[in-house]
């Protein structure tokens, strides 16, 4: 009996399991697809959109497995542009401007001087 009880607990536990996974998803709107990739705990992992081409395109932004933010920028056609923030565990914010591909200029922000980010 003991061994009956142990295997429905075992199944009903792996049951619960598979429900509680989260698929990350993507959506067509209009030209571009809209792509969310998750934690295993559901916490939206990464945010952001591809272009009929499939490459990245328009603003991303990418969290930790709590939810807080950890970076945000944008793309054009597959290629990093403009400003882009990353936030760091120890409440540090870095800009980093990107020109031509290529890192233009980095501004290191310490904890007294940063916004939220939630």
């Amino acid at each position: 009996m003991r061994k009956i009880v142990m295997m429905i607990v075992f199944f009903f536990a792996v049951q619960v399991g598979f429900a509680q996974e989260t698929q990350d998803t993507f959506v067509q709107d209009g030209d571009k697809v809209e792509a969310t990739y998750y934690y295993d705990n559901g916490v939206v992992k990464q945010h952001g959109f591809f272009n009929k081409e499939g490459k990245l395109e328009g603003t991303w932004t990418s969290y930790d497995v709590n939810g807080k933010k950890t970076a945000i920028g944008n793309y054009t056609n597959g290629k990093k542009t403009g400003k882009w923030f990353f936030w760091s565990a120890d409440n540090t914010l870095t800009e980093v401007d990107y020109k031509n591909e290529k890192v233009d200029n980095v501004n290191v922000w310490t904890k007294s001087r940063i916004a939220s980010r939630d």
